[in-house]
């Protein structure tokens, strides 16, 4: 059975691409299914669809904070509307003549999704109604108008979705039955409410948001990048995914950042080698590798710095830490393993030198099935290095 997390990425997916997917809730609320596409990807092609196909009000859903920039006041001071939506005045963008047609309309919505516009840019009243969303998404009002502008938060562009009301033949509302036929007439994809909220529900559960992905063609192979953050972190960490799917279980390998090592080739340590074969290893097995923004075993840049210093004069990097007041090693693989269960990798084999990540993820109900070697980027500057982590750290090498 596919997941609600899978069907939203497959959504997801699918609105990226430019096209239109079939939103729909449940008797509880509206009982709708509404078209829905990207306002930053909206062509005349896709609004004309969209008019012939679902013959409802085509609205622009948009965050409150987009709605202030552009000065859109609400279409009427005492909203009696039974389910609260938020309709502003409607506007036209400037260069319109009447604003009907497909090509207008569709000059409009995109600009609304153009962080660059302002108020000035739009004429009111138009053809195009936006809608204000609840900041709180799905989790706060579970309308089309939340579940669009979620689904543009998701692929990773401006929060700004069209939608538009599908009617039946008959000219009644579109119920289940008929989605489910106009889905598989038009080869569009149908995505429920409930999914939606579920995908959310689970995020805020993990207590990390999954941010948008995207293609990474390199010199190792090509992959899907996507990025993870907490609320109360700078930096976010990146999960990087093999483009091709293999059958065997996925091997995934966890990597701490280490500026030296990959980005200056520094011979002190083997994170650069490291990294460079275990992107090129996943590419060919399948899998995924977690980049965990942990600079110096934790402790940051500037003390990895500092430690460099003390091991310079006979201390070992392990020595070093405890003497600047640290742990040996800082790391915290909770994040990794809450990553991976989001992205379906909950049994795996890893790719690892450290006894302490297989034991970490086990812990956290990562099934780890076989540590597999990653040997590779000793040298002669390194060897004392490399014979700590062996001996102090528990290292396979």
């Amino acid at each position: 059975m596919t997941s609600s997390t899978e069907k939203v990425k497959t959504a997801v997916k699918e609105l990226k691409k430019g096209k239109l997917i079939i939103l729909s809730d449940d008797k509880k609320r509206e009982h709708e299914g509404d078209l829905v596409g990207l306002a930053s990807f909206v062509t005349a092609a896709t609004v004309n669809e969209a008019l012939s196909i679902a013959r409802g009000v085509l609205a622009v859903p948009i965050t409150k904070s987009r709605a202030d920039e552009l000065g859109l006041d609400q279409m009427t001071t005492h909203n009696s509307e039974k389910f609260g939506t938020k309709f502003t005045v409607s506007v036209d963008h400037i260069d319109s003549t009447t604003g009907v047609s497909a090509y207008e309309r569709a000059a409009t919505i995109k600009n609304l999704a153009n962080l660059s516009t302002t108020s000035v840019d739009f004429e009111t009243p138009g053809h195009i109604f936006p809608l204000v969303a609840e900041d709180g998404g799905v989790l706060t009002r579970q309308g089309h108008t939340e579940g669009a502008v979620e689904l543009a938060k998701i692929a990773g562009v401006p929060p700004v979705a069209y939608i538009i009301e599908i009617l039946a033949q008959d000219g009644t509302m579109a119920r289940e039955k008929e989605l489910k036929e106009l889905a598989k007439k038009h080869d569009i994809f149908q995505l429920s409410m409930q999914d939606l909220i579920n995908y959310r529900e689970d995020q805020k559960k993990a207590g990390i948001d999954e941010g948008p992905t995207v293609y990474l063609p390199t010199q190792y192979g090509d992959f899907h990048l996507t990025e993870f953050s907490v609320n109360d972190e700078e930096k976010s960490d990146l999960l990087i995914q093999s483009s091709r799917s293999f059958d065997q279980i996925p091997l995934v390998r966890l990597h701490s950042e280490c500026l030296t090592g990959e980005i200056f080739g520094s011979q002190r340590c083997e994170c650069g080698p490291q990294l460079r074969e275990a992107l090129k290893t996943i590419n060919k097995q399948g899998g995924a590798l977690v980049y965990l923004r942990q600079e110096g075993r934790g402790i940051g840049l500037h003390e990895k710095l500092k430690s460099y210093v003390l091991q310079e004069n006979k201390f070992d990097t392990y020595d070093a830490n405890v003497h600047l007041g640290h742990l040996p090693d800082e790391r915290d693989y909770k994040k990794a393993a809450k990553i991976l269960k989001i992205s379906g990798l909950t049994k795996i084999r890893l790719l690892t030198n450290n006894p302490d990540k297989v034991q970490s993820l086990i812990d956290e109900g990562i099934e780890v099935i076989e540590q597999v070697p990653l040997i590779t980027g000793i040298n002669d500057k390194n060897e004392q290095y490399m014979q700590t982590k062996k001996e102090k750290f528990n290292h396979k090498l």
